[in-house]
């Protein structure tokens, strides 16, 4: 059953075992600069308390093949990554679902839509780091509480029929949850990272690998090259052991396009990475992400993006798999101060288009999409209409 109070999510938690600073200091070697360390549920005990049941894996497991089938070229729709920049009260993520998973069933001829649910944030310095390291919004860093709290809404998602997509940052957190995730990312920060390229070929389902900060082709082309490949690295299991991990590599991998010093979305810059990849035997499967510097960091242009992207579709792109919206009950963002004051439904990371906006624009994509399919069918059979 899937919990649904912080008081039945509380009493799943078993009392951490803290080690003080004072008890580590008396070695002058080691953990120096280590405040705390306090052990951590394994992930057999959360997924214990927490069972995904038969329902929804089989959901997961049908999400994550047509999502397969679009990248192979299977499929002809177009995978749609929408949702909030990052994930920071239950309760507006579970009404934004809803809004979705309506859109979701309606357009589904031309669309997969796939909710951003994005627990972990990177960060160029300091800032929040997202629902599982900080789920309070306070700095108290009560991992296990937003360990619990991720995968409840993970399990709700699951049962109410709507495909998740996530970016997977820290390379622990996949064992607690990743058998409810339909799609993942590697971010701009961490798709040169040897050790999420090692992850990703271990990984159950779709990944995408975003080109760098710089917007250079060549880092996600290798992490894509790295991926594909298996590897053996040292993890953690399902009882929370390091162990020596061997992976036979992920096929279901796609480049992300989400700009750079300049935007890359372009008819040029698209030709430029289906090039890479044809010269590197990988799949030319791209999707463009309309927010980050494609939009310029003003997320109001996501739209404009979006409008671009849908034009070298009509015009005969066959490599543009799907996009990348940022978007959210209401427009904009917010900072975090006072938790207390924060503003419903509002970002509280990048900015997100509002709820009306996405809709405008994920009807008018998948009536595009539809025209554009009832014509190539019309030149392919010669028929008119």
């Amino acid at each position: 059953m899937v919990l649904t109070t912080i008081q039945t999510i509380d009493n799943i938690m078993a009392k951490p075992t803290v080690v003080s600073a004072s008890t580590m200091n008396n070695d002058p070697l080691n953990n120096t600069n280590i405040i705390s360390q306090k052990v951590l549920l394994t992930p057999a005990t959360l997924k214990g308390k927490l069972p995904i049941p038969v329902e929804s894996s089989d959901f997961v497991l049908r999400s994550r093949l047509a999502i397969s089938n679009i990248l192979a070229g299977k499929d002809p729709r177009k995978i749609a990554i929408v949702g909030p920049c990052s994930i920071h009260d239950i309760k507006s993520a579970k009404e934004y679902a809803l809004k979705l998973k309506a859109l979701h069933d309606k357009l589904s001829g031309e669309l997969f839509i796939v909710m951003r649910v994005y627990f972990e944030k990177p960060r160029t310095t300091v800032g929040w780091k997202g629902l599982i390291n900080d789920p309070h919004l306070n700095n108290s860093f009560d991992v296990e509480f937003g360990l619990t709290q991720a995968r409840e809404l993970l399990l709700w998602l699951a049962e109410i029929g709507m495909p998740v997509a996530t970016e997977m940052l820290d390379p622990i957190s996949p064992q607690y949850l990743s058998e409810l995730i339909s799609w993942s990312a590697i971010g701009a920060r961490t798709s040169e990272s040897q050790t999420h390229r090692e992850m990703a070929s271990g990984l159950s389902m779709p990944i995408g690998f975003k080109n760098g900060t710089e917007g250079s082709s060549g880092v996600a082309i290798n992490a894509m090259k790295s991926a594909s490949h298996g590897h053996s690295f040292m993890g953690i299991n399902n009882q929370g052991q390091v162990t020596l991990l061997q992976t036979s590599g992920n096929k279901d991998l796609h480049v992300i396009l989400r700009g750079g010093k300049k935007p890359n979305y372009y008819p040029a810059d698209i030709a430029e990475y289906e090039l890479r990849l044809e010269q590197v035997n990988l799949s030319k499967n791209i999707m463009v992400d309309c927010s980050h510097a494609n939009s310029s960091k003003d997320y109001t242009r996501q739209p404009k993006v979006l409008a671009n992207i849908l034009e070298q579709i009509e015009d005969g792109n066959r490599s543009i798999v799907g996009f990348m919206l940022e978007s959210h009950l209401n427009g904009g963002n917010q900072k975090l101060t006072d938790k207390d004051s924060l503003e419903y439904g509002v970002s509280i990371t990048d900015g997100c288009i509002d709820w009306q906006t996405t809709e405008e624009c994920l009807n008018q994509t998948a009536a595009k999409l539809a025209d554009k399919n009832r014509n190539d069918l019309v030149l392919k059979n010669g028929v008119t209409f």
